[in-house]
Parts: C-alpha cells; structure tokens; sequence
C-alpha cells in the first residue's frame, strides 16, 4: 500500500495561450473544484427570476463565468456592474467564440451538465414536502412574532368602540 503523503502529488496550475486581435490570453487548462463548485452556483443564483431559472440568462453568466474563472482578464467592478454589457461585447467581437472553440470540450461538457443537474435538483427540491415543511419551519418564528405584535397592540377600547358604532349604524340592532 502506498501513502498519499510519499506520492507527493501537487495541483497541477497549467495554462495555454489563446490570442484574440493581437492580445495574448492565458487560459487555464484545470479549475479548481471550489472554483467550478462557485461557477455552478453563481450562474444559478444569477439566473433565478420569480422562482425559475431564466435560460437566456443561465446561458450568459455560465459563459461569463468560464472567462471570468478559466482567464486572466481582469474586470473592473465597475465594469463588472454591467455583466449584460461585458457579454455582449465579448460575443459580438467573437472574443466568446475564438474562446469556446479553445476550451476543452469534455470540461465544458461535463461543467454544463453539472449547472443542469444542480437546477434540475434545486428545482425538485423546491416543489417537495421537504421544502414546503421546511418553509414552514423557517417562517413559523417570523409570523408567531407579527401575531404576538397584533395582541400586544390590541385596543379593546378602539374594539367595543367599532361594535358600538356598527350596532347604531345598523338601527341599534346588534351585528350579528
């Protein structure tokens, strides 16, 4: 048996060049797990719209993320402000394109498939009894406090004077 420690294994930090109009780029050949693990997730929360998952935008923060993680492009956070901007700039220059056709297309195979499975189980998690229970769990707290709010501010003073007001509007007949 051979131990891990004496194989001395290190992570492997390779990149290749891709030039786009004269500019050398270096593009990375291996993402780090945590990295593809935030690529996924990211590219999801920024997708969800009213509790579906908009297509056309988990198409351009998927590709927005694969430069922004597999490149040394740097972005300003002021650029980063308009991501809608930065992608249709990329795309319509060819810069996505030259990209893509660049990218190993197993690890873009199998990242896609992943941001699919992960939808796809969120999207079964949130229509569960799993989900609807812990819903119920996680806002029971929040509306036991706004019912005990409602009894400590209640007036029974402003009560009996809605009541009588109610009994002469109706002739002096009790509301039944």
């Amino acid at each position: 048996m051979i131990s891990y420690a004496n194989m001395k294994l290190k992570m492997i930090n390779t990149t290749h060049d891709l030039i786009f109009n004269g500019n050398t780029i270096k593009v990375l050949d291996y993402l780090p797990i945590d990295d593809k693990y935030d690529l996924i997730m990211i590219t999801l929360q920024k997708s969800l719209e009213n509790g579906y998952y908009n297509p056309l935008k988990i198409d351009m923060y998927f590709h927005l993320n694969l430069i922004y993680l597999y490149t040394d492009i740097n972005f300003t956070e002021k650029q980063r402000e308009d991501e809608s901007k930065i992608y249709d700039t990329i795309k319509s220059n060819g810069l996505l394109d030259e990209f893509l056709k660049d990218f190993d297309e197993n690890e873009y195979n199998e990242l896609f498939s992943m941001l699919e499975d992960t939808k796809n189980e969120i999207l079964n998690y949130k229509h569960s009894t799993s989900a609807l229970i812990q819903s119920l769990i996680n806002d029971l707290p929040k509306q036991a406090e706004a019912v005990q709010k409602i009894i400590d501010n209640f007036d029974k003073e402003k009560y009996q004077n809605v009541i009588d007001f109610a009994n002469a509007a109706n002739g002096g007949r009790p509301i039944e």
